[in-house]
């Protein structure tokens, strides 16, 4: 199955968007290292990492990129973006066995193949975005089922806006943008605390494997991307989908493995009987 042009340009997007956001967990988890040692813990309620540079390049790098995600967004369907970032989770993987000296071992490698893997399985068998011409067609496709995804809806405001269609002066775009916005505000307040107390090895899987099963399941009802698609192409995406998930799993679970120093064999004392006086016979 080819990849059409517009997939292609959200495949780079999608893969940009791995390398930035997978880059930042690791330059943000630095800067709050740092904070912490210098005032509150962000878990605490503290916001010292606010004044350190490391959190902010981190923050810089997680919004571009957010911005190539919604790009990518914009130009190809959920079903092939979404599960790309998986590749995030094997950049973050990498940067930290070499920088945070969080180890990767030889099931943390096989994880990442097998996220690689599916992200691949995906991407050749992705279906083709649905035509899109205005905002409000988003918006009805939103509140039929009750159910929205406003990060794809802002990307298609901003693809038809640059293309000379202007979505901005349609109250559902400022809409969709003001969920997105507050949504944004909430996970990095949280995604900072998770980042203060747990390893990149068990924020970053969990924080995929949550977005992607959302993501996911909410195109499916809302833009109906299977509706072109045979069985065979819907079971094969289900089972790269189903690979990265089992990759997640295995960098999660053994993310500890190699990390604890052995720790010595103690031999047991061999317990002698005491020393018995030798009896003396009374006449």
């Amino acid at each position: 199955m080819g990849i059409s042009s517009d997939n292609l340009i959200g495949l780079i997007m999608a893969l940009s968007s791995s390398i930035f956001i997978g880059s930042s967990f690791i330059i943000k988890k630095m800067g709050l290292r740092k904070a912490a040692s210098n005032g509150k813990r962000a878990a605490t309620g503290g916001h010292s990492y606010l004044y350190e540079p490391f959190w902010w390049a981190g923050m810089i790098s997680m919004i571009v990129g957010e911005i190539a995600n919604f790009a990518a967004y914009a130009f190809a369907p959920a079903l092939l973006v979404t599960p790309l970032g998986a590749l995030s989770i094997i950049f973050s993987a990498v940067l930290a066995h070499f920088i945070l000296k969080e180890k990767l071992h030889i099931f943390g490698v096989l994880g990442c193949a097998l996220c690689v893997v599916g992200s691949t399985t995906i991407v050749l068998h992705a279906p083709h975005e649905r035509n899109i011409h205005s905002v409000k067609e988003v918006w009805q496709l939103a509140t039929e089922p009750d159910m929205v995804m406003s990060v794809k809806a802002v990307g298609i405001a901003l693809k038809l806006t640059l293309e000379g269609m202007n979505q901005f002066i349609y109250f559902q775009t400022w809409i969709f943008t003001i969920i997105v916005i507050t949504c944004c505000l909430l996970q990095i307040n949280y995604l900072n605390k998770a980042l203060d107390i747990y390893n990149t090895a068990v924020v970053s899987p969990v924080y995929y494997v949550a977005f992607t099963s959302f993501t996911i399941f909410a195109s499916i009802i809302m833009f109906k991307d299977w509706d072109t698609q045979n069985a065979t192409q819907i079971a094969t995406e289900l089972c790269g989908f189903v690979t990265i998930l089992s990759g997640t799993f295995l960098l999660h679970k053994t993310k500890d493995m190699g990390n604890k120093p052995a720790e010595p064999t103690v031999h047991p004392i061999p317990q002698h009987p005491p020393n018995k006086s030798p009896q003396t016979l009374d006449f």
